[in-house]
């Protein structure tokens, strides 16, 4: 099977969409683009330096586009699965056939405008955590006020919030880790982002939105979406939730796939997914970073497309928490066992006394994504089910 992974903010180098506008049309569908986005992306993509191309409200549609822009010169009727991290998910959608990819763009520049002004309400930041153990790096950053907005894999998880909570967190970093502040904005994906999700919203309410093509996982929590308007909600809450790019992985991971090309500007994904699916079994990798890479992506989907390459409809469902509190997990509820539509996994303690966890699908308990007698936030995924119909 053949995945198809869109960057997202933070990929971005300095003239890197130049070799893109050698070919036949380029340059007149950017300029379409920009005049959907509100933003020059000849100009960010050619001759605009990295402080220009860093700010928020330029940067996401220029991915957006210039996945959009690549993914035009291959045989995207053989890829079988796409997924897109943080705003690279608006450009899997497109690939996907949910949103047109004019929809996209002008989403991209409603999304990034509007984050940016989130930005300037207060002062926020993020910082990457790298190391240590997953448990004590969450709960330092509840100490500190802070939100897990990003966890990208074994090692990585990317804290947000106010500026004096990251102080704090690198003077007191968690035992065995690397805390490294990122020039970005403000807190992405945290409530601090609340105004632009809720401007988003009220946009992406007029869109028209298609049942998936192929498979497309959400960020969410790393499941595959079947519906076309969930998956435009999703988009929206995306703003203000963590990126489960680590889900998103395993997923790729549990449906076994073979090979894998990262859209441009590509480095970032393809090194997560290496780090993670390694060993026997890993996919096969391209970076699709200027057009000189088209053959070796095309060869790429010739040797992982196909039918053998296609599942019939593979499915995940997570189950999140319905409140906070501290998680109790049902003895019988136990990886690799048959579960049923409204069957209780297990309990949340919290204020209002003990709420029940419930599957919302029959399925195969695949993965518990929280460990037994851990504080739990709402909303947060406890369990993985899924099957095939």
């Amino acid at each position: 099977m053949l995945a198809v992974l869109s960057p997202g903010q933070g990929s971005q180098k300095p003239g890197f969409l130049a070799p893109w506008l050698d070919l036949p049309g380029a340059e007149a569908r950017l300029r379409w683009w920009s005049a959907l986005a509100g933003v020059d992306l000849i100009h960010l993509g050619t001759g605009a330096d990295a402080d220009e191309i860093k700010d928020t409200a330029r940067t996401q549609p220029l991915l957006v586009a210039a996945a959009l822009l690549a993914a035009e010169h291959l045989p995207m009727h053989d890829v079988a699965l796409v997924a897109g991290h943080s705003v690279g998910e608006l450009g899997a959608a497109a690939l996907a056939g949910v949103l047109p990819a004019e929809a996209a763009v002008t989403l991209a520049g409603v999304r990034g405008r509007e984050m940016a002004a989130a930005c300037a309400l207060e002062p926020t930041g993020m910082a990457a955590v790298l190391g240590g153990d997953p448990d004590e790096v969450l709960a330092a950053l509840r100490a500190h006020g802070l939100h897990p907005a990003n966890r990208n894999g074994a090692g990585q998880v990317v804290a947000a919030g106010a500026v004096d909570g990251l102080d704090k967190l690198a003077a007191e970093p968690p035992a065995r880790t690397r805390v490294i502040r990122l020039q970005v904005a403000g807190a992405f994906h945290t409530p601090y982002m609340a105004p632009a999700e809720a401007a988003l919203a009220g946009v992406a309410a007029g869109v028209t939105a298609s049942a998936p093509a192929r498979i497309l996982l959400s960020n969410l929590d790393g499941a595959p979406v079947g519906h076309g308007p969930e998956t435009v909600q999703r988009l929206v809450r995306q703003v203000t939730a963590p990126v489960r790019w680590d889900l998103c992985m395993r997923t790729l991971a549990d449906l076994g796939v073979t090979g894998v090309i990262e859209l441009p500007p590509a480095g970032t994904l393809a090194g997560l997914v290496k780090r993670e699916l390694k060993g026997e079994g890993a996919p096969e990798i391209v970076t699709l970073n200027t057009p000189a890479d088209l053959p070796a992506a095309r060869r790429l989907i010739a040797r992982h497309a196909g039918p053998a390459a296609r599942p019939s409809a593979p499915w995940f469902r997570v189950v999140v928490s319905p409140a906070a509190g501290r998680l109790t997990r049902a003895a019988e509820a136990t990886v690799g066992v048959e579960v049923r539509a409204g069957q209780v996994l297990g309990h949340v303690a919290g204020g209002r006394g003990p709420v029940e966890v419930t599957a919302h699908d029959n399925g195969l308990l695949t993965e518990w994504l929280a460990h037994h007698a851990d504080p739990v936030a709402p909303g947060q995924p406890l369990v993985r089910i899924g099957g095939t119909h």
